[in-house]
């Protein structure tokens, strides 16, 4: 149980700062304006990146311990959920984010805008599947 009990609050966790990134925090920033918005972004990923990386890492690997220690397959599809966004930052996000933090792009330009949309689409993904994997993980607690 120590491994669902680990999984279930880190994809929680995970998925709340995930979607409170993209409903309140990404577009309370982009109000502010694109400047203000890039150097917010810049700062803030600073801190967020280690928090999400580590719940989604721990999280994952929780539930893969939950699926070998009982065999419940839905413990392995969350893990799988929830281990997806670490590859998908590297790959997919990664490129808008380093282009973001870049000193050399010009905060309150026409790029710096359409990388903040982009990022915050691409972000979506990250909280969709957050939202997934612990609602998958919630089901699997109740089924035991």
């Amino acid at each position: 149980m120590m491994w669902e009990l680990t999984a279930t609050p880190c994809a929680g966790l995970f998925a709340g700062a995930a979607i409170y990134i993209n409903l309140v925090q990404h577009p309370a920033a982009a109000a502010l304006g694109t400047s203000t918005a890039v150097q917010f972004f810049r700062t803030m990923y600073a801190r967020a990146a280690p928090m999400q990386a580590g719940l989604a890492a721990v999280g994952s690997v929780a539930a893969f311990g939950a699926w070998w220690s009982r065999g419940g397959w839905l413990w392995f599809v969350g893990a799988v959920v929830l281990g997806f966004v670490i590859p998908f930052t590297l790959i997919a996000i990664m490129p808008t984010n380093s282009r973001l933090q870049d000193p050399a792009l010009d905060p309150s330009s026409a790029e710096a805008g359409a990388l903040l949309a982009r990022w915050s689409a691409l972000h979506a993904v990250r909280s969709l599947a957050g939202i997934v994997s612990f609602l998958i993980f919630v089901v699997a607690l109740l089924r035991s």
